[in-house]
C-alpha cells in the first residue's frame, strides 16, 4: 500500500510516494497556470491508497478532490525531521513566504514564525532581483565576492527594490556587489525571524531556496552556527505530508 504527499507550491508541485515508511519516488513539476490539473494528474499517476496535500495551493485538492490537507508548518516539521532526525530548527524560504520552525527533542512544534503578507525576501523576490541583474536563478546563488561591502538595499518591497537595483546599476555599481547586498538584506530578514524563537541546533534549511549557496553562507555568518541542507531539501513538505498520510491511515486502522 502506497501513500502520497503532495506539496502544491506557488512555483513547483512536489510529490513523494512512500510505502511502509520507505520513499518509492520523488516527483517535481512546475505549478504553471493549471495547478489543479497538474495535481490531479499526479494523483492519477500514482493512485495511492491515501494522499495528503500541503503547500500554498493545498485547498485546491481539498475542494476539488476531497483530499485531506495539513499546514505547511506541520508538513515541514515532519518532513525535515525525517530527512535529518537531529533537526531542531527549520528555515524554509518558499516562493511566496518564509517560515521558521522550532522543534523540541521529540520533533514536536514548539514555536514558529511566518511571513506570508508579501513576497519580500522570498523565492519570487529572488527571481525578480536575479532577472533585474541578468542572472539565472542558479547563477544568482553562486555569486562570490566581497560579502563585507557596505552597500545596502534599503527596501524589501519587490517593486521598490527592483527600482533601487536599476538605480544602482546606473551609478556604475557592479552587479555582483548589488547581488550580494540583496542576499544580505534577505539574510537579515530571516535572522530577525530566527531571533523570535529559541534557536537550537541542528539548523536545517529546507525548501527551494535552500539551494542558494550565498544565502546560506550569509545566514551562517550572522548567527555563527552551521546550517545543514539535505540533497532532497525541495521535498521536505511533500515528504511530511506522505508520512502523515501513512501514519493517520495506520491509526485509523485502514
Amino acid at each position: 500500500m502506497s501513500f502520497l504527499g503532495i506539496d502544491i507550491g506557488s512555483r513547483y508541485i512536489k510529490a513523494v510516494l512512500i510505502e511502509k515508511g520507505t520513499v518509492i519516488d520523488w516527483f517535481k513539476i512546475e505549478t504553471s497556470y493549471e495547478p489543479l490539473k497538474r495535481s490531479l494528474e499526479i494523483l492519477k499517476k500514482y493512485s495511492p491508497i491515501k494522499a495528503v496535500a500541503t503547500g500554498y495551493g493545498r485547498h485546491l485538492l481539498s475542494f476539488n478532490g476531497n483530499i485531506p490537507t495539513i499546514t505547511e508548518i506541520k508538513a515541514f516539521a515532519i518532513g525535515a525531521r525525517a530527512l535529518m532526525p537531529s533537526c531542531r530548527t527549520i528555515i524554509d524560504i518558499g516562493g511566496q513566504d518564509t517560515k521558521i520552525i522550532s522543534l523540541d527533542e521529540r520533533g514536536n512544534i514548539k514555536k514558529f514564525e511566518m511571513n506570508d503578507k508579501c513576497s519580500a525576501g522570498t523565492g519570487r523576490f529572488l527571481e525578480i532581483m536575479a532577472s533585474a541583474l541578468a542572472y539565472s536563478i542558479d547563477e544568482f546563488g553562486k555569486i562570490e565576492g566581497e560579502i563585507e561591502s557596505p552597500l545596502q538595499i534599503s527596501s524589501m518591497c519587490t517593486v521598490f527594490a527592483e527600482s533601487e537595483v536599476i538605480s544602482l546599476i546606473s551609478k556604475g555599481i557592479s552587479r555582483e556587489e548589488i547581488a550580494i547586498a540583496i542576499h544580505r538584506a534577505i539574510a537579515k530578514r530571516v535572522i530577525s525571524m530566527l531571533k523570535k524563537i529559541s534557536l537550537e541546533e541542528d539548523i536545517v534549511f529546507a525548501g527551494g531556496c535552500a539551494g542558494n549557496r550565498l544565502l546560506k553562507k550569509l545566514i551562517e555568518i550572522d548567527i555563527g552556527k552551521r546550517i545543514l541542507i539535505h540533497e532532497k531539501h525541495h521535498f521536505a513538505g511533500a515528504l511530511g505530508a506522505a508520512i502523515y498520510a501513512e501514519k493517520s491511515s495506520i491509526e485509523q486502522g485502514k
